[in-house]
């Protein structure tokens, strides 16, 4: 059950909210108990934004809603096409109290990008902000306030319209939910091992890599249980001997002169979190090159002592060093502290920007409750 407030004033997207408060609401305690300790993905908050659209409507009928089981027709396109694409990121409260995100247009961006992939209607930036903002108004305290712990924001969309016939849908739901994350490595940081997957691929040229699409993942999970029988907590995919990304992070080599590089096609997913850390080592003046990388150069550079390091990067974990690269005929291992010690600064600086430490040069934070 819920209680329905009053239409809302019309935001800047010009759409006018309807908000259902969650009469089940988490008490207080509950919810200070599950923020004590709240792992990432077990736990949901009390409730979630929905809008649809329609080939004739257009984007309509936003609304704030009782958290909840989402009512499908078994002949819904998503369910036999897989057309659904979503985002990734997060809400940080300052010590102030303040709730802020981290370049929300970026993700928006994104996920028109995704959208056109996919055959889906292009969600306006504005709307995708306003829905931030309405489920922080009625969920802000849901946002821990521990150190390195956030609320993970997921937006996605997808195709609703019940019809069997091969096509872009004509009813499509966007929804955003919120789960409180806890701090990602509550041990410290660790370099991982990755994988080298030789048999499976994540995408192809022309192919949906560069698209933030369910389907991407799905096609990860075998290889990533792969590496996991090899100890290895990633796994690293090619496109023919070029280097991608990881199944959920992209990935950067650091030269011995201090110059970085991250592989660059149009199977790659655009990650947010690696710009914004080489935006930053462009800032102390590192060289920063994007590129098609060969696992050759990287196998001869480390063998040289040319390239002396690397790191994964993403929303999750911002950035975590890479300690060894393992092949079924060969084994790249990185011991070198300089590189580690690149990378763990330029998560410091990055998790000081986006929890209010350290000044926002670039104007990436925007404020959600004021």
């Amino acid at each position: 059950m819920s209680i329905d407030l009053p239409l809302q004033a019309p935001t800047a997207a010009g759409l006018v909210w309807q908000v259902s408060r969650n009469d089940a609401a988490k008490s207080d305690a509950d919810r200070d108990a599950i923020l004590a300790a709240p792992g990432f993905g077990q736990h949901f908050t009390d409730h979630m934004v929905d809008v649809c659209w329609s080939e004739k409507g257009g984007w309509h009928r936003p609304r704030v809603s009782p958290y909840g089981p989402i009512q499908l027709d078994p002949a819904a396109a998503v369910l036999h096409y897989g057309q659904e694409i979503f985002e990734g990121m997060k809400a940080y409260r300052h010590a102030d109290g303040s709730i802020h995100t981290f370049r929300p247009y970026e993700n928006a961006a994104r996920m028109q990008r995704s959208a056109r992939r996919l055959a889906l209607p292009e969600l306006p930036s504005d709307i995708f902000l306003d829905s931030v903002k309405q489920l922080i108004a009625v969920d802000g305290s849901w946002v821990p306030s521990q150190a390195e712990t956030s609320l993970y924001l997921r937006p996605f969309m997808f195709a609703k319209e019940a019809f069997l016939g091969v096509r872009p849908a004509k009813k499509v739901a966007y929804y955003l939910i919120a789960s409180p994350a806890g701090a990602y490595f509550s041990g410290g940081v660790q370099p991982v091992n990755i994988w080298l997957s030789t048999q499976y691929a994540r995408a192809g040229k022309g192919g949906t890599g560069a698209a933030k699409t369910g389907g991407n993942y799905a096609s990860s999970l075998l290889p990533q249980a792969e590496a996991y029988e090899h100890g290895c907590q990633q796994v690293l995919f090619l496109d023919g001997r070029n280097i991608e990304e990881l199944g959920g992070m992209n990935l950067v080599l650091v030269k011995k002169d201090g110059t970085l590089i991250t592989p660059e096609s149009d199977s790659i997913l655009e990650g947010i979190t690696r710009d914004s850390i080489l935006q930053l080592a462009a800032d102390r003046g590192h060289v920063v090159e994007r590129r098609q990388v060969s696992i050759d150069e990287w196998r001869e550079g480390a063998a040289s002592g040319d390239i002396v390091g690397a790191f994964a990067c993403g929303t999750a974990a911002v950035v975590v060093p890479i300690g060894r690269l393992l092949a079924e005929d060969f084994e790249i291992l990185h011991t070198g502290d300089e590189a580690e010690k690149l990378a763990l600064s330029l998560r410091e600086e990055l998790t000081g920007i986006q929890y209010g430490r350290v000044e926002d040069r670039h104007g990436w934070m925007v404020r959600l409750d004021a």
